[in-house]
């Protein structure tokens, strides 16, 4: 039983990264109908803008609010205005090609430039090990990282809906036409939308790089989790891409110790496959009707 909580806990400090990088996909959907398959390199480049920036000098945490910004620059404004704008009313099928290979040109441009060699990333937190309950011993760092994502969603959860900005950009993404003519600005909302999106992006680029290193390829396996997330909790709402990201950060954890290594990758598409045959809209989705 002490196993299995410990287990349990390392899953959610996982699964609360996946679920930040989930969120993304579910806010973009919302606001714009846009589908970025480059959110997994999202989340790996915010480690090498910090390294790039303590490699000029900066100390650690000044590095980390580079990142940040600098993400939330070129992932977030120049990602809209830049690739997205110009598609955006040509349908879904170009925006998809769009962000596939920009996800390549990011991928491959980390590697010639920076290192195709994993690169160790700095922890906020020691990776000490610490005793929460008799028998149940866990990392002070996996406990840093589920808080730090605990906290963030938390946050951006109350922003959204404790905040006039936050509701304008709900209004939004319910339905833009409406939002226009009571007069909330939605292309700002829409910008705002994927300036959280890099930000998120960041956040968990920090959290997940310290356990799997900054390498180029951290991308082509976070972008898969968290679009998977992202459809099993429900594409439509953020709560379920929350309860997404958390219970396959469970199931994988569980599923590499007590069945094998080999098939945890597996797991999330296993889960995909099952959610898209019984429950389409997700778990905690809602079911949408189109004219057509």
């Amino acid at each position: 039983m002490t196993d299995l909580l410990q287990l349990v806990i390392a899953g959610l400090a996982t699964g609360g990264i996946y679920a930040l990088a989930a969120i993304g996909f579910t806010l973009l959907w919302q606001t714009s109908q846009t589908i970025n398959f480059a959110q997994g390199e999202f989340v790996m480049v915010p480690a090498f803008f910090s390294l790039a920036a303590m490699k000029l000098g900066l100390p650690f945490l000044p590095a980390l609010l580079v990142a940040v910004l600098v993400s939330m620059l070129l992932l977030g404004v120049a990602f809209r205005y830049v690739v997205v704008g110009p598609l955006l009313h040509r349908g879904v099928l170009p925006l998809v090609i769009s962000t596939i290979a920009l996800s390549i040109i990011l991928k491959e441009t980390v590697k010639d430039f920076y290192s195709a060699e994993a690169q160790v990333f700095p922890t906020l937190l020691p990776d000490r090990v610490v005793t929460l309950l008799p028998g149940v011993a866990v990392s002070l760092a996996q406990i840093g990282v589920l808080a730090v994502s605990l906290v963030t969603i938390g946050g951006l959860q109350w922003f959204l809906g404790g905040t006039r900005t936050g509701r304008q950009m709900q209004a939004t993404a319910q339905n833009p036409g409406v939002a226009r003519i009571l007069g909330v600005p939605v292309e700002r909302m829409i910008l705002y939308t994927f300036v959280i999106n890099a930000g998120l992006a960041a956040m968990a680029s920090i959290l997940i790089s310290p356990i799997y290193l900054a390498k180029f390829s951290n991308g082509e396996t976070l972008g898969l989790v968290a679009f998977v997330a992202a459809i099993v909790g429900g594409f439509n709402q953020v709560r379920g891409a929350i309860a997404g990201g958390l219970l396959i950060g469970v199931l994988d954890n569980l599923a590499a110790s007590y069945v094998s290594t080999a098939y945890r990758q597996a797991i999330p598409l296993i889960l995909l496959v099952l959610v898209i045959l019984f429950r389409p809209q997700g778990l905690l989705g809602r079911r949408e009707e189109r004219a057509v």
